[in-house]
């Protein structure tokens, strides 16, 4: 059941819920996210089971503000320290080593744990009411199956898990993409997802260049080769590819649907087209929207003109390659 986050009374509830061990769903800035208290195990594995998601596949810790942190970490990189002072409360997840015995099950049993501080004003009513009432963190990964579409808006929860879960209506995400993942464990930062922040943004603040994730990185969310799936199979092309695809299925009886910044020419009745925006931000905060319709509308494909290929552009990008791969 969706409630108003603006609603003092429902903040108050959704911690006791929390405290409790039940699942909740909440707005952040960045997707809607499946919480439950992230220093009791069996709570969080009720997010496992709800999201048919592998326990194995950690997830990220929300936090109220750079203080919690000791709450999970075993230490906190210089690293770590800089990133969370230039980005946080907003977009960005840190990898770092986890203390013994806390959140094992949030961080898939890794010996580091992921951590963030959403800038969502009703992600940080709930979270701070959640402290108070003796829960140090919530671990919320986005609100939907596993490997589907992440939900940025309340309804987009309610669908995939019906009236029992109690979801906090927060509005549309305003930034549409998942976080900025960047493992702070190792010698030298790595980036393991990008997000909304470029890479040039995070090394300036990190004070040294990011490298890209390797074998011996550690799982971290949203990292698998296939995720982020519509129901309907998702291809990417370049402009000239869509346009030859369009004229050789000509008059098919398939229901296509187009995310495109180029205008198809000679697409039939049964094409429903969107246009995808001309700046990266725009296109991040509609992208599992304008996806999630398209299923809605019963595409049986999906084709998407491949995104600028620039540094602001990596998230999309990114999220585009995952779902076209599932």
């Amino acid at each position: 059941m969706i409630f108003d986050g603006s609603d003092p009374s429902v903040i108050e509830r959704a911690a006791s819920a929390l405290v409790a061990g039940d699942l909740v769903a909440m707005p952040t800035e960045t997707v809607y996210g499946l919480g439950a208290r992230a220093d009791d195990d069996l709570a969080v594995g009720k997010i496992f089971e709800a999201k048919g998601r592998p326990a194995d596949h950690p997830l990220i810790v929300h936090v109220a503000d750079a203080d919690s942190v000791r709450d999970f970490a075993a230490w906190v990189p210089p690293v770590a320290v800089r990133l969370v002072a230039s980005f946080w409360p907003g977009p960005l997840t840190i990898i770092v080593p986890r203390a013994a015995g806390v959140a094992t099950a949030a961080a898939g049993g890794q010996g580091s744990i992921g951590l963030r501080c959403p800038s969502h004003p009703v992600a940080h009513a709930l979270l701070s009411a959640a402290r108070s009432a003796g829960v140090p963190g919530v671990a919320a990964p986005s609100a939907n199956r596993f490997g589907r579409l992440s939900p940025t808006q309340a309804s987009h929860v309610a669908a995939e898990f019906g009236e029992a879960l109690m979801v906090i209506d927060g509005g549309s995400c305003n930034l549409g993409i998942e976080s900025s993942i960047v493992d702070c464990t190792r010698k030298h930062p790595v980036l393991l997802r990008p997000g909304v922040l470029t890479r040039a943004q995070i090394e300036a603040a990190a004070g040294e260049p990011l490298l890209d994730r390797d074998g011996d990185a550690p799982r971290a969310s949203g990292t698998l080769e296939a995720h982020y799936a519509p129901r309907a199979p998702l291809r990417l092309m370049t402009a000239p590819q869509l346009q030859t695809a369009l004229q050789l299925l000509a008059g098919s009886p398939v229901k296509l649907a187009v995310y495109s910044r180029v205008v198809p020419s000679g697409a039939w009745p049964g094409v429903r087209h969107r246009a995808m925006p001309e700046q990266a931000a725009d296109a991040a905060h509609e992208l599992f929207s304008v996806l999630r319709k398209f299923d809605e509308e019963g595409a049986q494909l999906i084709w998407v003109e491949h995104p600028p290929a620039t540094p602001e552009w990596e998230g999309v990008r990114d999220r585009l390659r995952r779902a076209a791969a599932s």
